[in-house]
């Protein structure tokens, strides 16, 4: 799939945004001294302020969890490091027989870790318990086009597709709906825990869990009867110790405490690194966005609200987007390494567009006072109307605070709006965002693939995991057209098309693209190498 290659290359040439990876001249060993049979050196202690949600990969769909299932689970297809074009991975090969049918042949002889056989009868139960599960806050609005999963012999399945064509398909079964789990482990109609999965070595990955604190310290052991892709770990032992506070992660990785740094370290912090003799920076591809979630149902006027008031509750949604500077968060807060957004696909990807910039503020991308006061005089809207807007400090980075108190006095500006902010430990907050306990609130996105759709299904499908109540017929119909489309010009089109009908509706107000921060120590390799166009963080390609 030669397009994804070059719509990474163009998001970083475009929008001139990067995944960053700093690295110090000095580094620990960062845990025991025995080193492995996968690979040389020492274990690879890799730091994070990243949370997992659940290790299930029905109960998760942020980058933290992820992260580790990325590690431990085994995947249809993959992608090598440096590329992010689908490949077989414990698949022996896999393709479209029909255009609704996509067929995977798996390799023989695979196994879970706990000596439980791995076929297709995993795979056609992780599939179906994703759609029969639908948790709120899992990936299974990716398989919005999946009409069934077939096991047609041990080791042949069959994806029957409601709409043929599908161009990301191939792309979807890679990202955090793929994982496939043991049939004999996992519970068909709910979630599992962690303790139990880790308890039933249910693992087929590139790794195992040795040892498991939830967000504390995990070890990976290299798992050596995963037959994938990837190949054999460089590292017998990793660790992944959770921080809460990233002054300490920085901290730990100056001091040689940990070997990486990996997710996330503010703004300030890396220009201020980046000035640091002892460090080298690399650059490497970025996707991520940061926006607002508007919930239809209980934000101002919202569908569930006693002044339930679609007109009015469009118009405070326009009133916003009219009076937000994306450009002085990104230099304020951000110091450049986000840039404005002002649309649903970042620039770079084929058919973005930019349709906030000339339907709201001046114009040109700049806050306009009376454009939002036109917006909610001419709804009858009078104020100023108290706003409850909801951030995360921990999981997207202690700068959220101050990118949300500069929304605050943006929002505030003219005495339109009174602002209450609130914040959530995340844990908490992905759950609640997802059971309508905030009316509008931050999110952030890095992305499953790099095809434009992963920015549009997941949001404004009726099913997505937004669960925010947006359900717009003409964006629905839009979207199954883009996602099916093998004539590249016309599907471009379309993308163009959803992100115009959306914007008019704002079922949320993107504001900030951006990228990722690791710093490593100079003995560990490999890390340019994980920070990959195809937004999966491998802990094997790391060594010593």
């Amino acid at each position: 799939m030669s397009k994804t290659r070059t719509a990474v290359r163009s998001a970083i040439a475009l929008a001139g945004v990067s995944m960053l990876a700093l690295t110090a001249c000095t580094g620990p060993s960062g845990g025991s001294s025995s080193s492995g049979s996968a690979g040389g050196g020492g274990p690879v202690t890799v730091g994070t302020t990243d949370k997992v949600t659940f290790l299930d990969p029905a109960g998760s769909y942020d980058n933290g969890s992820f992260m580790v299932m990325n590690q431990i689970y085994p995947f249809l297809l993959n992608s090598k490091p440096g590329s992010a074009e689908p490949q077989p991975d414990i698949a022996e090969s896999a393709s479209f027989t029909s255009p609704t049918e996509y067929t995977v042949k798996l390799k023989s002889g695979l196994k879970w870790a706990n000596g439980d056989s791995l076929d297709s009868a995993d795979v056609k139960f992780s599939f179906d318990r994703q759609v029969k599960i639908n948790d709120p806050n899992g990936p299974a609005s990716l398989l919005d086009n999946l009409d069934s999963t077939e096991a047609k012999d041990a080791t042949t399945v069959v994806f029957h597709l409601k709409q043929g064509n599908d161009q990301t398909f191939p792309q979807v079964l890679t990202g955090p709906v793929g994982p496939i789990v043991d049939h004999n482990v996992f519970p068909a109609d709910k979630v599992m825990n962690d303790e139990d999965i880790i308890a039933k070595k249910a693992f087929a990955g590139p790794f195992t869990i040795s040892s498991y604190q939830k967000n504390q310290l995990v070890s990976f052991k290299a798992n050596p009867d995963y037959k994938g892709l990837l190949g054999a770990p460089k590292t017998d032992t990793v660790n992944l110790k959770y921080y809460s506070d990233s002054n300490n992660l920085k901290l730990d990785v100056q001091q040689s405490n940990i070997d990486v740094a990996w997710r996330s370290l503010p703004a300030t912090d890396v220009d201020n690194l980046s000035k640091d003799s002892k460090v080298k920076v690399y650059k490497g591809p970025g996707g991520e966005i940061r926006y607002i979630v508007f919930n239809f149902d209980t934000m101002p006027f919202g569908a569930k609200t006693p002044e339930a008031d679609a007109k009015k509750a469009l118009a405070v949604r326009q009133a916003m987007a009219d009076l937000v500077d994306r450009e002085a968060i990104a230099t304020q807060v951000y110091k450049g390494t986000y840039t404005p957004l002002y649309s649903y696909v970042p620039d770079g990807f084929p058919g973005a567009t930019t349709p906030l910039k000339s339907m709201y503020g001046d114009g040109s991308g700049k806050p306009s006072l009376d454009k939002a006061k036109q917006a909610l005089s001419a709804a009858g809207v009078t104020g100023p109307l108290t706003l409850n807007l909801q951030y995360n400090p921990d999981h997207y980075g202690k700068s959220s605070g101050d990118e949300y108190a500069l929304v605050k006095q943006q929002l505030e500006s003219g005495g339109l709006f009174k602002v209450n902010l609130q914040s959530t430990e995340w844990v908490t907050y992905s759950k609640d965002r997802a059971k309508d306990a905030y009316p509008m609130y931050q999110l952030g996105w890095f992305p499953d693939f790099s095809d434009p759709d992963n920015y549009l299904t997941p949001f404004f499908t009726k099913n997505s995991f937004l669960k925010n109540h947006y359900d717009n017929p003409t964006v629905q119909d839009l979207i199954t057209k883009e996602a099916t489309n093998p004539d590249k010009s016309a599907r471009e089109k379309q993308i163009g098309d959803v992100q115009d009908a959306v914007a008019k509706d704002l079922s949320t107000l993107p504001l900030l693209q951006g990228s990722q921060v690791a710093v490593a120590g100079a003995s560990v390799k490999g890390v340019d190498s994980t920070l990959d166009p195809s937004f999966k963080f491998r802990l094997g390609v790391l060594s010593k």
